[in-house]
């Protein structure tokens, strides 16, 4: 895949998520990705996000309940699943790992949210 390709793709990824995320993430994460304190973890400059990008797709993928550590600081929250297809789950990844200072080139694919497994 050629650079210039590469790059047409995860811009067209990024444009899809952003709507995904205002219909599904932002109420809870708000429309600066800053999260809610003790409630609902920041994905604005959230290390989770860059250190943990399989537990990341998962978690939207999935769900998520139990304690996890964003930036140093305890959140113990629940996230339901939302339902999502693998494309879609990939889009708003690529929307959330490249906005609010996040800078995440290596585009997340349908096939790499499929492989993830439960």
């Amino acid at each position: 895949m050629t650079s210039e390709f590469q790059d047409t793709k995860l811009k067209e990824s990024i444009a899809r998520g952003r709507e995904i995320y205002v219909d599904f993430c932002m109420q809870c994460h708000l429309p600066d990705g800053k999260g809610t304190p003790k409630v609902f973890p920041p994905l604005a400059g959230s290390n989770w996000l860059t250190q943990k990008r399989k537990e990341s797709i998962h978690s939207i993928k999935y769900g998520l309940n139990g304690p996890i550590e964003v930036n140093g600081q305890p959140y113990n929250s629940a996230m339901t699943p939302l339902g999502l297809e693998d494309e879609e789950i990939a889009d708003v990844m690529n929307y959330i790992m490249n906005s609010w200072g996040n800078t995440q080139k290596k585009i997340v694919t349908p096939e790499e949210v499929s492989n993830i497994k439960k």
